[in-house]
């Protein structure tokens, strides 16, 4: 506990001084602990290995293992993800707004950092330079709390970028990981809403229920991803079967895969059996409802089905008669991540958008792209899923608040 209170009160320090920072001196640290990351390398993939045989000795899931691991490429995109930050404008005092009033004060409306970010995250590694990348560049110092599984991985990362900021000298404690796997450690964190302004869970429905219902600091949540694809009556084959094929296929264990679909039953008897083909080329279990299953054979769906993230080779499908029971069912069981329609009916495509509660809602297009990068913010902090202060893929903007700053010349108040 000693050492958690002394990293956050440095963390209290540091957040004044990142402030201060040009956009010019904040760019050349990213780039510095970019090029950190691809020259260290091979250090931070021989403790990401520990990881991994801890995960498969412990019987990890596919999916998870595959969240946990580092390549050569895998380094080499987080450090262009951190180059990308560094090429974005910086958010830190941008004007949003200014008003003259009739008494002649000026106020303006102006961007600048949240403080103190805490982040509480699972399995990926790479989340340990993303957020540091996003943090530093919206002036936010950043606490990092990554998941025991990936400890080894975390604290190698972390120490490399906190060696290239102290070579340019800046504050290292801009990034700090908190090291211990005791989950005290982590309640306690989440109670300290003196030092850290805002608190970002990231990873599993488990941790972010947790996270929402223990912490004193203000969380955004970042929720996790039953995402669903619906081929309506009008969609064009050609594009239904390699969007879902990408979503569902790609990675398995990401946010933005797809876990449900909804197929109307007006093409359900030609394109069943397709995309039964083009699923089962990659071993997915498809499990379907009883009109489903009176086309294919596949396993049967239940209620849980349907309101399940898999994070594996595992989808549901419902079968529907109408384009309004596809969007009354997504409703139910979305996560408000991301949801897709495939059409060719321009009025079936803008009834879906609009009536579709979730982040990123798609036309003919992958729930994959909902990230960070794919959007042009560089990375992502997370997907959040409400609807108070940032929605959908967390950017540098997302990570600022904003004040006003007026000036006057003697007025007073009558």
């Amino acid at each position: 506990m000693e050492l958690l209170i002394r990293m956050v009160k440095n963390a209290s320090v540091a957040k004044y001084e990142l402030q201060k920072l040009s956009a010019a001196r904040k760019n050349q640290a990213l780039n510095r602990a970019a090029d950190a990351l691809v020259r260290e390398r091979e250090r931070i993939l021989t403790e990401n290995k520990k990881d991994i045989e801890r995960g498969e000795a412990n019987q990890m899931s596919q999916g998870l293992i595959d969240r946990l691991r580092l390549t050569d490429e895998r380094i080499r995109g987080m450090a262009g993800g951190l180059r990308e930050v560094a090429l974005l404008p910086d958010p830190v005092g941008e004007q949003l707004e200014e008003i003259i009033r009739p008494n002649g004060l000026k106020i303006e409306k102006c961007r600048v950092p949240v403080g103190v970010i805490g982040i509480i995250y699972e399995s990926r590694p790479n989340v340990t330079a993303d957020a540091f990348g996003l943090c530093f560049k919206s002036g936010n110092a950043v606490i990092l709390k990554g998941g025991s599984d990936a400890i080894c991985s975390n604290k190698a990362i972390t120490s490399v970028i906190r060696a290239a900021l102290r070579e340019e000298g800046i504050t290292e404690d801009a990034v700090q990981l908190i090291e211990s796997t005791d989950r005290s450690v982590t309640r306690e964190f989440m109670r300290l809403k003196e030092y850290v302004d805002l608190l970002i869970p990231r990873g599993g429905a488990g941790l972010i229920r947790s996270v929402v219902e223990s912490s004193t600091i203000p969380v955004i949540e970042t929720g996790t991803g039953n995402c669903h694809i619906y081929v309506d009556a009008s969609a064009d084959f050609s594009k239904a079967l390699p969007v879902i094929e990408n979503a569902k296929t790609q990675r398995i264990g990401v946010c933005n895969a797809c876990e449900s679909l909804v197929i109307h039953e007006a093409i359900a008897g030609k394109f069943l059996p397709e995309l039964a083909k083009t699923l089962g080329a990659h071993r997915v279990e498809i499990r379907g409802d009883d009109r489903t299953q009176e086309i294919i054979t596949c396993s049967p769906a239940t209620e849980e089905d349907f309101a399940t993230e898999y994070l594996d080779y595992i989808i549901s499908i419902k079968m529907v008669s109408s384009l309004e029971e596809a969007i009354s069912h997504i409703n139910r069981y979305s996560t408000r991540h991301s949801e897709a329609i495939i059409t060719e009916d321009k009025d079936a495509a803008e009834k879906f958008l609009n009536e579709i509660d979730a982040a990123c809602v798609y036309v003919n297009a992958s729930t994959r792209f909902t990230d960070g990068f794919e959007f042009g913010f560089g990375a992502e902090i997370g997907i959040s899923t409400q609807k108070l202060h940032a929605r959908g893929p967390m950017g540098l903007k997302e990570l600022t608040s904003y004040k006003y700053r007026i000036t006057g010349n003697g007025q007073i108040r009558a």
